[in-house]
């Protein structure tokens, strides 16, 4: 079965690598006029080598110092690395800038082409040999073969093919469901055709008509028709170079650095959290506030570095930071990236991707820090539970696991399912019936925000036992979602911590705090209620006997009906609790014997009540359910 992967070259100007990559594949990678008149590589250059079982896109850089932004964009996606260093020249600045560039990226295998030694004795081509060992050492290329070559004589060709099939051996298979993704290094106009993207297939497999989403422009476009080194083909998949034609898309608008990718899974962000290393040849450390120039797939953007448990980073060393863009990246967890002066000047260091989408960490917040140092963790358990920590109240998705965590789409929903039988996840209800995954420790906060803001109310309110419930929730706006305050004061009621009803809640262990003199009225208020029946009182008729209570009488009301004394019928309306059990049990028997309905008239004169009261209570019947409407009459609510 043939295995696709990318090949990049590295190594400085002049030393052969477009005269090697034309030895070895028969393409010419220099395309532009400049480059041929000027007889140096400028931009980045493709072509095909087949080694069986292996087919490589090989992608050539440039070597000069200017054009170190072109040979990261090349080097986006690749698996395995050339190395060229010419015999006559041996190392060289962009040699080594090169390397620690390939470093940097997270490369793992490579070879190593000695070029030119046509031009050289062998004593020279050893010394050259023993400087690239000195420069390797420590490397992922350390052990890797050096293969004397020729391109002008093709002296190692068969030699370099045969080392290179051996590191493709090595390279890592990836297992598990992938989604695709490609970053753009080059946009053109077919005739006829539109407009063509191409890139390196950095996951996931993508087909003629599929749907792919423009980023970070977050638009929707489709796939017209595909090309694999001009050769059209119904799919393209990682490992590949890719010719992608995008209906419906203006050529002038595609920017290298853009990116396209299965919708739903990429979020544009201008924050980063990352894992920063300063390289450990720098004379000078990565200070916070560092002006920047950010290199993360083919995309190049000016940021700035904040220093999160450091005020410097010093040559060699790690550090936790963020990066603040001036335009938005689509990353995704572990994503290799570099950093060098904002002159273009110097490569300063790099590393990798933490938080894809991130809000602004303040400074010496330990324990945030310690959740920012668990997403480097090995263990996809731990990086899931810090995603969705960091995710708050918001809650999280499955594609911010994807993205936030690297697992594949296919591990996701069994490791969250995992994860909430632990108890460790909750899935809650959140705004239009949407199921949102929240941390355990997100759930737990808000369960005792509500406790908390419910403390305070009856703090300030000390004989009100019941408080309205939309009240209580509108005090968490910030939160971003009212069904999740909602679903949560639903759970406190469920475990009884809190006690109430659709309309008002309370602590279960608040009890109000009445003094003798306000018991004392409260005993008047029940006992005039009591006898009262159905024609209550006003409540500001007890004004005069509350005296020096005349300004709680509001809150006394609302301790009978919380205690089950009274039941309020409408704001300034109240009856005994016999009563109302009597009012509902002789309205039910009255419409069994009468099977016509009720009047209004003939519920007052049932009640022994007046017009005044009848009318309220004819609503109320209705609104429990006791009775229903219709024009005149009062029919059984069952019916």
């Amino acid at each position: 079965m043939v295995r696709d992967l990318i090949l990049g070259t590295a190594g400085h100007i002049d030393h052969g690598k477009t005269s090697l990559v034309q030895a070895l594949t028969g393409v010419d990678c220099d395309r532009l006029p400049e480059e041929k008149a000027r007889g140096i590589t400028i931009d980045i250059g493709f072509a095909s080598l087949d080694l069986p079982p292996y087919h490589l896109g090989v992608v050539d850089v440039p070597g000069h110092e200017r054009f170190i932004k072109n040979m990261l964009a090349g080097a986006s996606g690749v698996d395995l690395a050339l190395l060229v260093v010419a015999a006559d020249d041996s190392v060289m600045p962009q040699t080594r800038e090169h390397l620690e560039i390939l470093r940097l990226l997270g490369l793992r295998h490579g070879v190593i082409a000695l070029t030119k030694t046509d031009l050289v004795d062998v004593v020279t081509r050893e010394v050259a040999e023993l400087e690239i060992r000195e420069l390797v050492r420590g490397t992922f290329l350390e052990d890797a073969p050096i293969i004397p070559t020729s391109a002008h004589s093709g002296a190692g060709i068969p030699e370099l093919k045969a080392a290179i099939a051996d590191a493709c051996r090595r390279v890592e298979e990836r297992g598990g469901e992938e989604w695709f993704r490609l970053a753009i290094d080059r946009a053109f106009i077919v005739q006829g055709h539109g407009t063509i993207v191409t890139g390196s297939v950095m996951s996931g497999t993508l087909h003629v008509g599929d749907e792919l989403e423009w980023l970070p422009r977050t638009e929707r476009v489709r796939v017209r028709s595909l090309q694999n080194h001009d050769q059209v083909v119904e799919e393209v998949r990682r490992g590949q170079r890719a010719a992608i034609n995008l209906a419906g898309v203006r050529h002038e608008e595609v920017l290298r650095g853009q990116e396209v990718a299965t919708p739903g899974y990429l979020i544009p962000s201008r924050v980063l959290t990352v894992r920063l290393h300063c390289l450990a040849d720098r004379k000078r450390p990565i200070k916070h506030r560092l002006p920047v120039r950010f290199h993360l797939g083919t995309s190049e953007i000016m940021g700035t570095v904040a220093l999160l448990d450091c005020d410097i980073i010093p040559p060699g060393k790690w550090g936790l930071a963020q990066l603040f863009l001036d335009e938005p990246a689509t990353a995704t967890w572990g994503q290799p990236f570099v950093v060098r002066e904002s002159s273009a000047a110097h490569t300063l260091g790099g590393g990798q991707v933490l938080q894809p989408v991130a809000r602004k960490i303040r400074r010496g917040r330990l324990e945030t820090l310690e959740r920012v140092e668990r997403l480097w963790s090995g263990d996809a358990r731990e990086r899931a539970l810090t995603v969705a920590w960091f995710s708050g109240f918001a809650g999280f998705t499955t594609a911010d696991l994807v993205r936030g965590t690297g697992i594949g789409p296919d591990a996701a929903a069994p490791l969250t399912a995992q994860l909430k039988d632990e108890e460790l996840l909750a899935e809650v209800v959140g705004g239009g019936a949407k199921r949102v995954l929240l941390h355990q420790d997100s759930v737990k906060e808000l369960e005792n925000r509500v406790l908390t803001a419910l403390a305070v109310l009856h703090a300030q309110f000390p004989l009100m036992t019941l408080h309205d419930r939309r009240k209580v929730e509108s005090q968490f706006d910030y939160v971003g979602d009212e069904a999740l305050v909602h679903a949560a004061v639903d759970r406190l009621l469920a475990r009884k911590q809190v006690v109430g009803d659709l309309r008002r809640i309370a602590r279960a262990d608040f009890k109000p705090k009445l003094n003798a003199n306000q018991r004392k009225l409260k005993d008047k208020l029940v006992a005039a209620y009591q006898e009262a029946r159905f024609q209550p009182p006003e409540p500001g008729s007890f004004a005069g006997a509350a005296g020096g209570n005349a300004a709680s009488l509001k809150d006394l009301f609302e301790v009978c009906a919380a205690e089950g004394f009274l039941v309020r019928v409408t704001d300034d309306l109240y009856l005994h609790a016999d009563a109302d059990a009597d009012m509902r049990r002789l309205v039910k028997e009255r419409l069994t014997k009468q099977a016509g309905g009720l009047t209004v008239a003939e519920i007052r004169d049932l009640l022994d009540t007046t017009r005044k009261f009848a009318v309220p209570l004819c609503e109320y019947l209705d609104l429990v359910g006791v009775t229903r409407r219709e024009g005149d009459l009062r029919l059984p609510a069952c019916v």
